[in-house]
């Protein structure tokens, strides 16, 4: 009797093994996803404040549960000065870091909009904007999503 709840024990374990089998074969479970993040927005400059206006965008094929937006200026960002949004922190002298939050395949996610305080008040700055962490996902195309814009002190928007 007791050989027979064993036997019956290991044919529970290997039914669940079986059905474990086709999820990794179909590449599932284990696998990192592959998606394409994309970054479009304007800076506008003006009396040492940058305002940023950014919209994340996943090309797909699929989706992405979060990721993480770095933004680096060429010059240090005021001491104390800077009241970043919400999912946003100043990670350096120079960088400030948001989270996108989930991003579907070929669709765009919510709109960051940040603004920061340039310290010495420079009459231009270099902003570099990428992906420092895209969910665990692999993009193979990181052209778009690495995007550096020259800034300059006239009130005018920059695209990129």
């Amino acid at each position: 009797m007791r050989w027979m709840r064993g036997l019956t024990v290991w044919a529970a374990v290997l039914a669940v093994g079986v059905g474990v089998a086709p999820a990794r074969a179909a590449g599932t479970v284990g696998e990192a996803t592959e998606a394409d993040l994309a970054y479009h927005g304007s800076a506008v400059m003006g009396a040492g404040r940058v305002d940023v206006v950014l919209t994340p965008r996943n090309h797909g094929p699929e989706d992405v549960s979060d990721s993480t937006v770095r933004f680096r200026w060429s010059v240090p960002l005021v001491a104390g000065a800077q009241r970043l949004p919400a999912g946003c922190a100043r990670t350096g002298r120079q960088e400030v870091v948001c989270r996108t939050g989930a991003l579907a395949a070929d669709g765009p996610g919510e709109r960051i909009a940040l603004r920061v305080w340039l310290r010495g008040r420079p009459t231009e700055v270099t902003m570099a904007v990428d992906t420092l962490w895209g969910g665990g996902a692999v993009d193979r195309n990181r052209s778009n999503d690495r995007q550096q814009v020259l800034v300059l002190d006239t009130g005018d928007a920059y695209f990129f």
